[in-house]
């Protein structure tokens, strides 16, 4: 029997003391073959060598006032530098900032508000994303970078040219075998490892945030280690599995899933780049099954892509027998989906029952619920229009009100999870949809600077009961015999005439509509029109059937099935581009920000309709003038920079 760790730190030394030169991590660059491996050994020398270089940077004056741990920002590309510099900065008593790798400029706004909130004293990278960071930013932002003395003293350390004594901080590369200024001698991590407790901070998780701004999910070791282990029971993961992860390393998904779940367990992980699955969704399927892969997943976009793009042909040499679990979260879990993917890959040996549909988030460092291995997902047709009102009633699912919902489980060792009324804070009972709280010992501390935030969200209490604290996570669901069943996002909830509207429901009518529209590549929101809310999608095209579609024709279906469906009058039909919808970094759609690109008339439009032409015509112009408006505004800061 394992036993029990209390720091990450504790988990790594286990794995060395027992199973050294076992790799843990594989890295398919191509998602064809293994480029690199890293085994247990190598990641702590690795790691602790990194961990010496960082113990030579001075804290910032405000950490040593406040008794905190220094933040040290990662920045890389996908492979397996990242999980070294993880454990280095746990190894050297820092607090980890995973963050996008730097492949577009829009990127490096978001990386400066991270930047600004977490206040790092170093950044860790390779050398060449370090060099295009700094003359990036210092191009963009040099003014902001020289009148902040927390950011014109940052460190830069290129972990990569570690073996070179390569050091780049505030600005100058720093080299032990040049001429060049002295780096202090490096004391030894030893004594840190040994004060490291299980409620030191580990991770700040930064959130994808639906509204543009980024907040840090403050991560303990003790939070990382009992979500692993939760994880590691509703999986029944063993040393002899082995799994795929193409998910991006600084997400809580790929992160705590795809990095940490398999030094927990002691077992293989194949990892590859996320833009594999883009590219060449056959190469996820194949990975699994050169390797027999037991364990892999993602959200619910993964298994659509592959329905979508693996052709028929490409699957004559797949063996997808050994792949038993495969988990689908981070989004809505869609029945159409799981039935679609089980059909499509049956004839390599998947099985529907391998599917695991979960929820978690990063708030609850990942698992929340999960189902049962090797027992078919739960899925529930309810009455849509009583769902609108708060209630569910179990219906035929051959009835055109039929919303089809997917059971994410149950909560697993200690978790505490509850349905509440989001206004009056009283406790849901079975079958009424509310708010779903959260309490247990994977629930994060709270976020990263943001104090009435951490309160508004981590400490909330029951009014009929006075339980918590709880985790507030904005999700609603309700409980069906013992099930959880989510149904949408509280703030995505839309109210027109007063009646309550899922989003998602509305994007998969629209979607029905016709093969040329994108599954799950919708936004449904409203805006202020004609003295109401009014209804407005936004769609997405393949792209074969761009110069194909009668838009006319199509906009009639949409608008006699959102009736039909729904008893909802459309105000504006929108039919942009693939792959033009924001997403989140776990690929959920960004609706608040959508909807703020169509009022700022910034989609990439192929066609669009409105209810009245005139109001069409008025609107536009409407963007027009605040389009101009926003870029004098732009001109004008960026002179007053200047």
């Amino acid at each position: 029997m394992m036993p029990k760790f209390s720091t990450l730190v504790e988990l790594l030394q286990y794995r060395i003391v027992h199973q050294p030169d076992q790799i843990v991590y594989h890295f398919l660059k191509d998602g064809l073959e293994v480029s690199e491996t890293l085994t247990y050994r190598e990641l702590d020398q690795q790691a602790k060598q990194i961990a010496t270089h960082l113990r030579a940077i001075p804290p910032l004056p405000s950490d040593r006032h406040l008794g905190q741990a220094p933040r040290a920002l990662l920045l890389y590309s996908p492979g397996l530098d990242f999980i070294v510099a993880f454990f280095a900065c746990l190894y050297a008593g820092m607090v980890a900032v995973p963050t996008y790798p730097l492949r577009r400029k829009q990127r490096l706004s978001r990386i400066s508000k991270i930047i600004q909130n977490a206040q790092p004293t170093v950044i860790l990278s390779q050398q060449a994303i370090l060099s295009t960071f700094q003359s990036q930013w210092q191009s963009q932002w040099q003014l902001q970078w020289q009148d902040n003395p927390q950011l014109s003293s940052l460190h830069w350390l290129a972990t990569d040219q570690i073996a070179a004594h390569t050091v780049i901080a505030a600005h100058t590369v720093y080299d032990n075998k040049s001429n060049g200024p002295n780096i202090p001698s490096f004391p030894s991590v030893a004594d840190t490892l040994d004060a490291i407790a299980p409620d030191h901070l580990a991770c700040l998780q930064y959130t994808s945030g639906s509204t543009g701004t980024p907040k840090g999910v403050m991560l303990s070791h003790a939070n990382f280690l009992h979500n692993c282990h939760l994880i590691q029971q509703a999986f029944e993961d063993t040393p002899e599995s082995i799994g795929v992860s193409w998910l991006p390393q600084y997400h809580d998904m790929g992160l705590t899933g795809g990095l940490l779940q398999p030094l927990y367990v002691g077992c293989q992980m194949m990892l590859m780049p996320p833009t594999v699955l883009i590219h060449h969704p056959i190469r996820w399927l194949k990975t699994i099954s050169r390797y027999r892969a037991t364990t892999s997943g993602g959200p619910n976009f993964a298994y659509d892509w592959c329905i979508q793009k693996i052709k028929p042909e490409q699957l004559k040499s797949i063996d997808l027998s050994s792949w038993t679990l495969a988990f689908s979260g981070a989004e809505p879990v869609q029945p159409d989906t799981i039935d679609q993917f089980a059909k499509k890959f049956a004839p390599c040996g998947f099985q529907r029952q391998s599917f695991f549909p979960c929820y978690g988030m990063a708030e609850s460092t990942l698992l929340v619920t999960g189902g049962s291995r090797q027992k078919p997902p739960i899925v529930y047709s309810l009455d849509s229009y009583a769902l609108e009102k708060g209630d569910a009633t179990v219906i035929d699912p051959r009835t055109s009100r039929a919303r089809r919902l997917v059971s994410c489980g149950h909560p697993r060792l200690g978790h505490h999870v509850i349905v509440v009324d989001p206004t009056t804070l009283k406790h849901c009972p079975q079958g009424q949809v509310g708010e779903i709280w959260v309490a247990g010992d994977s629930v994060a501390l709270g976020y990263w600077n943001e104090p009435e935030q951490t309160r508004a969200t981590f400490h909330a209490y029951t009014t009929d009961t006075r339980e918590g604290p709880f985790l507030r996570t904005g999700d609603l669901g309700l409980w069906l015999d013992h099930e959880l069943v989510i149904t949408g996002r509280l703030k995505d909830l839309l109210i027109i005439r007063g009646q309550n509207y899922y989003p998602q429901d509305i994007e998969q009518t629209v979607a029905r509509a016709h093969q040329g529209l994108r599954v799950n590549a919708g936004a449904a929101f409203t805006i202020k029109a004609e003295g109401g809310d009014r209804l407005v999608v936004v769609q997405e095209i393949e792209r074969f059937y761009l110069n194909h579609l009668d838009t006319q024709a199509l906009v009639q279906s949409i608008k006699r099935n959102l009736w039909s469906d729904h008893g909802l009058l459309v105000y504006s039909i929108v039919f942009v581009k693939p792959g033009s919808i924001p997403r989140t970094s776990s690929g959920k759609i960004r609706r608040y920000t959508c909807q703020q690109q169509f009022v700022e008339g910034t989609l990439t439009v192929v066609n669009d309709w409105c209810q009245n032409p005139q109001h069409r015509q008025q609107f536009r112009s409407l963007q027009r003038d605040l389009a101009a408006l926003l870029t004098q505004i732009k001109q004008s800061r960026s002179q007053a920079t200047s």
